[in-house]
């Protein structure tokens, strides 16, 4: 099993390169990245489209596999784990908020909440997934399904999910990106309450730089090399 350090950053990147596509069409994505995110910080990463703002996110949970470089998450080196012990450290460690919800259409709020708890072994998923949905508000939304949901309702079964296993870091990637306004601010207060209640180290990549200017770094990501790193 994979040691989870409780001291030390939450994550670090050195030297960290990706290209993705072959051939002509290859493209380097991130260039040199280097950074230290502090545990329970909260840290956004701004930047125009296309500056790799995703695609960072994606490698600091082990979605994407750097060419180059180290990437430690909690203290495990994750170029060091398989597949398999890479899957089951990230369901572990690091709960993932997306700008497009990403529930499962067949299952209701409750079970898009307790199925991951279920294939982690978790012997009082259901349960835990309804403290958690009661938590983020939604205690009579508990059987709808997605499409019986609105937008900031679905976010917030997704961010119930994400948490859900008690992550030491949370990644949001726009999560507000789909949601008008007044939705969106319920939504951040939300993942900026978790992150101050639970002690979660949270990265933030949004195109909001007023929003970003909740975290208290920031950095700013420019045609895949990071341009800067600002304190609040």
């Amino acid at each position: 099993m994979t040691t989870i350090s409780h001291s030390g950053p939450a994550i670090t990147l050195s030297r960290v390169n990706l290209t993705l596509g072959r051939g002509a069409s290859r493209v380097h994505i991130l260039k040199d990245i280097d950074l230290d995110i502090s545990r329970g910080e909260a840290f956004g990463v701004v930047g125009p489209s296309g500056s790799g703002k995703s695609t960072l996110l994606m490698v600091m949970a082990g979605l994407e596999r750097a060419d180059s470089g180290r990437i430690r998450v909690a203290g495990a080196d994750l170029s060091a784990l398989d597949e398999d012990a890479l899957a089951r450290f990230r369901g572990r460690t690091i709960g993932i908020v997306f700008q497009s919800f990403h529930l499962i259409p067949t299952l209701t709020a409750l079970e898009n909440v307790a199925m991951p708890l279920e294939l982690a072994g978790v012997a009082d998923a259901t349960k835990r997934a309804r403290e958690e949905l009661v938590a983020v508000g939604l205690e009579d939304r508990l059987r709808h399904y997605p499409t019986e949901l609105s937008g900031g309702e679905q976010q917030r079964v997704a961010i119930a999910r994400a948490v859900a296993p008690d992550p030491a870091i949370l990644l949001a990637d726009e999560p507000t990106g789909n949601l008008d306004e007044d939705t969106g601010q319920q939504i951040i207060e939300l993942l900026f309450d978790i992150q101050i209640r639970r002690g979660t180290t949270l990265v933030l990549v949004t195109h909001d730089a007023a929003l970003a200017m909740r975290c208290r770094r920031i950095a700013r990501l420019r045609s895949g090399r990071i341009d800067g790193v600002d304190a609040r």
